[in-house]
């Protein structure tokens, strides 16, 4: 990160920005060109180790993508404010953001589905407390992120 004096690396401070974030952007490259796509999301962290869950149609340009290239870039922000100036250029912003990679997987077992969905249903909501049939956890595809790299950075 070019800007040392921004970075957020205390492991609680990252983990309050995330859950601060409504919306997780993923960066795929097919070879020839970028597709970006904003989704809801559940994250988790477990010995160590931080992913994100997401939830999606079973097919479509995502879902080709995760399948023959699942190395992907992510974003998440939050707090924006506008800080005006009194030139165009004297304007600024604050704001809170995380950048990072990972690779994608298919979530393929019943009970990380349904704990999958929990997450996600979670960090929308901040309950933990919903149901999901198997038919329901079935709908949808279920992705896991697990991240490979992850930087922190704050303008206050």
């Amino acid at each position: 990160m070019r800007r040392k004096d921004r970075e957020i690396t205390e492991p609680a401070k990252i983990r309050e920005i995330i859950e601060a974030s409504h919306c997780c952007r993923l960066g795929f490259f097919d070879g020839k060109e970028v597709y970006i796509v904003p989704l809801s999301f559940g994250y988790e962290e477990e010995e160590g180790r931080r992913f994100f869950y997401f939830h999606s149609a079973r097919e479509g340009r995502k879902i080709d993508l995760i399948s023959a290239a699942p190395s992907v870039g992510f974003e998440l922000d939050t707090n924006y404010e506008l800080v005006e100036g009194d030139l165009a250029c004297n304007h600024s912003a604050r704001f809170q953001s995380v950048i990072g990679t990972g690779r994608v997987s298919f979530v393929d077992a019943a009970e990380e589905r349904k704990a999958a969905l929990q997450s996600i249903m979670r960090h929308n909501t901040g309950r933990d407390d919903w149901e999901f049939s198997d038919a329901m956890a079935e709908a949808v595809r279920i992705l896991r992120l697990d991240v490979t790299e992850l930087s922190c950075k704050e303008h206050p």
